[in-house]
């Protein structure tokens, strides 16, 4: 079925995807050639780069000795940037490289050995989904991408995070909706998971009393065509108004019931053919299919609590929920609002779970993502893996340009953290994990705030806060995997606005953590434990290659750097990078041609890095949290800021006038330079932020000052409402300060009464 235009579609542009079919599962098994082909790329790469230091930096010394001090700071300077960006185009293939040794020999588990194992195993697991201020459709559809996952004994919770009280109507609304989604699901899966279950109990009965008969084999395989037949119907009702809801319609719902027919279409014939299937194999078969409609849903809301924090971030949000669970509560009404105290009688109980995933509202997992990670954890070489997950790609089919190319880097990176593993490396990446929780109960932090006490598992220092918790686990002996297969998707930014956001905070957090791995490395060391040169090396590059980079590049653009120091030798050693990523590309289904844009990509993300640096900087300095900016996931534009879109503009012009002065000198290499990064930067201008975008953006920046919020209230200047219930439980107002005078004060209506009343 296509996608049906509609009003909440977004517009496609010429240039945008074409494709809308996903990447394999599995990836194809890489030929000796490529891999060989890859080791060479690094070699070439490392012997360029000494080539360029003997042939060129060494050489200008021997040749002319201190020629001049300016001349000698800035030839060390440069060397130290080429060096620092061809570190970064290393670690790139080193990572690579890792990958395709992992999937040469990355076997899949058959689908028998998974029902027998989980047979005999099913330790509980919670999904948590942090939402805030989401569009009810995306988190629907993460919902039932989640309730749907073929697992024996699952919880799906949506941790909401809006403000419980909205006054805005529309916002109001939008929240009644998100909250009305776990039971619209758990109420539309009553049907089938009622039908399945009692199945599953006939089927154990009639197989212990008298064994089943040839008659069970039909009535199953009727059973899961009628469990194919309902999942096409639900498809076919889902309404499909983009890229994201076809994925789902298709990959999700379809190919769990193309998989449940072809199941229905094998039990047929081997009833046909009288063969008899064992007991043990029919009643796997059932219980596959109650685990697959049989889940619980609900959702939490942890600030309607004044015993939770209220932070504003995604760790939080996690971590309040975590915190509480394997227990029951009471709720008690105070003066700040309702808090929860530990009661083994209490009315709400958080059951306990083995595994925890966490999943963004806005990613979506295909159907056996539990099954297979979970399978991974359980067994016996793997008890000491924390984090099991793997890394997001994109969604096909992006209706702009810029979710096209900015899905492209994601697909990418899907490959580089499948070699982090290979390296024991990896990083937990946030959008989806299947966490081991007795893992998490060994780097929790305590702390009371109001005589509260706050646990933080995952860490919220910075804003990338799945990144600090990959070298907290580390530090305590747990590793990380990422399971070598395509079982998760999420959204990438459709325009510019939305893309600076998410790019921004990425770029924020990395360098504050830097500390943190130097501490993890000593302490494995003194502990008698190797940590290798690679595992180090990638990781440094993972949390610091952006403020570098940015610098690197930022200098590069900005400097008249000496035309003696430049050489084609360099080139040589950047050139295994980029032809590598065009192999990349393809293999993900781009085009080769596509390293260039992501050039100009990068360009004009320039200033956006920069930006999450400068703000890591001034966390460090005045060591206060950065809050969390989620990222935009709405059906029209997201405005983008002044000065993000007005850098790329001058960064074009800079580099115009860069490459005619040095025409003008014929200072050949930074002309070149100068004025492939004007075309490929003007070029993605064009093509991802668009002129007219661009002026509207520019427009409101320029003008947003004019315009001030009315801050008119109805106390008297210098009064405040009394908060008398504070006052009367805790023994002072807790706004703080000096207790203030009778006239300081304003009374509300209910408050004030006559002098012969009070003496009553």
């Amino acid at each position: 079925m296509p996608i049906k235009p509609g009003a909440s579609a977004r517009r496609r542009q010429w240039g945008a995807e074409t494709r809308t079919r996903p990447l394999p599962t599995v990836h194809p098994v890489p030929s000796s050639r490529k891999i060989t082909l890859g080791g060479v790329a690094i070699v070439a790469t490392v012997v360029a780069w000494l080539a360029y230091v003997v042939t060129t930096i060494i050489r200008q010394f021997f040749d002319n000795g201190m020629i001049s001090f300016q001349f000698t700071m800035e030839t060390m300077f440069y060397l130290v940037v080429v060096s620092f960006l061809t570190f970064s185009a290393l670690m790139y293939l080193v990572a690579r490289q890792g990958a395709l040794l992992r999937f040469a020999s990355h076997q899949r588990v058959a689908r028998a050995q998974l029902d027998y194992h989980f047979t005999f195993n099913q330790r509980p697991m919670t999904v948590l989904v942090p939402s805030y201020a989401e569009e009810p459709d995306v988190v629907r559809t993460t919902l039932w991408s989640a309730a749907l996952q073929e697992y024996p004994s699952l919880r799906v919770v949506l941790l909401v995070d809006d403000p419980p009280h909205p006054t805005d109507p529309a916002i109001a609304a939008r929240l009644d909706a998100t909250r009305a989604l776990a039971a619209e699901i758990q109420a539309e899966l009553a049907e089938p998971a009622a039908r399945f279950s009692e199945a599953l109990i006939d089927a154990e009965i009639e197989s212990h009393r008298h064994g089943l008969d040839a008659s069970a084999t039909r009535e199953l395989s009727e059973h899961y065509a009628w469990a194919a037949a309902w999942l096409t119907d639900k498809a076919e009702r889902h309404d499909r108004t983009d890229h994201v809801d076809e994925f789902f319609a298709t990959e999700v719902l379809l190919g769990l019931a193309a998989e449940l027919e072809l199941t229905s279409v094998a039990l047929e014939a081997a009833d046909n053919a009288g063969e008899t299937i064992g007991d043990s194999r029919l009643l796997e078969l059932h219980r596959r299919l109650a685990w697959i409609f049989s889940v619980e849903l609900e959702t939490f809301e942890r600030k309607t609590f004044a015993s939770l924090s209220h932070e504003a971030n995604k760790a939080m949000n996690l971590n309040s929920y975590i915190g509480l669970m394997g227990s029951r509560y009471r709720t008690e009404d105070t003066p700040r609002g309702p808090v929860l105290v530990a009661d083994p009688d209490g009315e709400l109980h958080i059951p306990d779970s083995d595994y925890i995933l966490t999943l963004d509202a806005d990613s979506v997992l295909l159907r056996d993502y539990c099954l297979r990670l979970v399978y991974f954890l359980e067994q016996p070489e793997n008890e000491r893996v924390a984090v099991t997950q793997t890394p997001y790609s994109a969604f096909r089919g992006a209706p702009t340009r810029i979710e096209r190319l900015a899905g492209a880097t994601t697909d990418l990176q899907h490959i580089l953290h499948q070699g982090f593993t290979h390296f024991n490396a990896t990083f937990w990446v946030g959008a989806n994990a299947v966490i081991r929780k007795r893992a998490l109960s060994d780097i929790v932090e305590i702390e009371y705030v109001d005589g509260f006490p706050i646990s933080r598992f995952v860490q919220d220092r910075t804003v990338i806060e799945d990144t600090e918790s990959s070298v907290d686990l580390a530090g305590h002996g747990w590793t990380l995997v990422n399971y070598p297969e395509r079982l998760s998707y999420s959204a990438t930014p459709p325009d510019f606005g939305s893309l600076i956001v998410q790019r921004r905070r990425w770029a924020n957090g990395g360098l504050l953590i830097l500390p943190k791995l130097w501490s993890y490395v000593r302490t494995q060391r003194a502990r008698g434990k190797r940590v290798s040169f690679t595992e180090i090396a990638l990781r440094t590059n993972y949390m610091a290659s952006i403020a570098w980079a940015s610098f690197g590049l930022l200098f590069l653009l900005a400097y008249p750097y000496d035309s003696r120091l430049l050489s084609p030798i360099i080139l040589l050693a950047a050139l295994p990078y980029f032809l590598a990523m065009a192999s990349d590309l393809r293999y993900c289904g781009y085009r080769y041609t596509d390293v260039f844009w992501i050039y100009g990509f990068n360009l004009i993300l320039l200033p956006v890095n920069l930006a999450g640096v400068l703000k890591s900087m001034q966390q460090a300095i005045t060591n206060q949290k950065i809050p969390f900016a989620r990222t935009p996931k709405v059906k029209n534009r997201t405005a983008a800021q002044f000065l993000f879109v007005l850098v790329p503009y001058l960064i074009v012009a800079f580099s115009v006038l860069t490459f005619l002065r040095d025409v003008a000198v014929a200072n050949w290499g930074n002309a070149a330079f100068a004025g492939i990064n004007a075309i490929l930067a003007t070029a993605a201008i064009l093509a991802y932020i668009g002129i007219g975008n661009s002026l509207v953006d520019l427009w409101f920046g320029a003008t947003k000052w004019l315009y001030v919020a009315d801050k008119r209230s109805t106390p008297a200047p210098g009064a405040r409402e009394l908060d008398w219930r504070a006052v009367l439980h805790y023994g002072a107002d807790p706004v703080g300060g000096v207790a203030p005078t009778r006239s300081a004060l304003a009374l509300t209506p209910s408050t004030q009464r006559e002098p012969a009343e009070v003496n009553r």
